[in-house]
């Protein structure tokens, strides 16, 4: 009996302690110092993205300097040339320099490569031509068929690109010249029953510095937004190494004084 009391008595405690226990009305409201930790984690995850973008950014500048520094090391573009300009003036190399263009190597009765790498060429320079921090790019086309390709055939071929793109004709011998001078392989193929012929050709997009250098090029794989980004970062690089030389102060000599 004894035994029996305890117990019941026991489960009367129990069920007296339950009664008194509040009901759960979900978590309770987040204080001050789980917001504190919120805005911290934020701030660090913000923080870290940032520095990972940075860390990128820097890595894709070095390997664009570094791929630069080789490709200079090629010494492409280091010989002169004499061309007609599709408005039959004489042309040389000395009259782009201090001018970065976008060279071109082709033929006017090209039936789709050409068309659609000078349509690439024009619509890469008019994407640098809306930025008006950046110094204007030259686009020029010289023919690999000097047959072929006079004065009026490119005048007639040039405008059906961008409007400043400057065509370039000559002998066979000053083409040959100026081809070489980019080691680009040009050969015409067997002529069909009306003497037409198809001309085998490098397809590449030049990019030459001011100094008349060859600086990159671009093949069939690029389209023109990449052609377009990738000059205008050579060259803010360009423009903003001028600006900071501008500031440099100028160190007079004995002879200057």
């Amino acid at each position: 009996l004894c035994i029996v009391g305890d117990v019941l008595r026991g489960r009367r405690l129990l069920l007296q302690q339950t009664a008194r226990r509040p009901l759960s009305r979900g978590p309770a409201p987040a204080g001050p110092a789980l917001r504190t930790r919120v805005a911290a984690a934020l701030l660090l995850g913000g923080g870290l993205l940032a520095a990972w973008r940075w860390v990128e950014s820097e890595k894709r500048q070095q390997e664009r300097r570094r791929r630069v520094e080789q490709l200079r090391r090629v010494s492409l573009g280091r010989g002169a040339f004499s061309l007609l300009d599709h408005g039959g003036r004489r042309r040389t190399k000395a009259d782009f320099l201090g001018r970065w263009v976008l060279l071109y190597f082709g033929f006017t009765h090209c039936p789709d490569v050409c068309p659609e790498e000078l349509d690439k060429l024009s619509g890469a320079v008019a994407t640098l031509d809306r930025d008006a921090a950046l110094p204007p790019v030259q686009p020029v086309f010289i023919t690999v068929d000097p047959e072929r390709d006079d004065v009026p055939a490119l005048a007639r071929y040039v405008r059906d690109f961008h409007p400043r793109l400057i065509g370039l004709a000559g002998t066979p011998e000053e083409v040959k010249n100026a081809g070489r001078d980019y080691r680009v392989y040009a050969s015409p193929g067997p002529r069909d029953e009306d003497g037409d012929y198809i001309v085998d050709h490098t397809i590449l997009i030049y990019l030459v510095s001011p100094d008349g250098l060859f600086l990159d090029y671009y093949n069939r794989m690029k389209d023109q937004d990449q052609i377009a980004e990738s000059v205008g970062a050579l060259l803010n690089r360009s423009v903003a190494l001028c600006v900071l030389s501008s500031f440099r102060p100028s160190v007079s000599t004995p002879a200057s004084r």
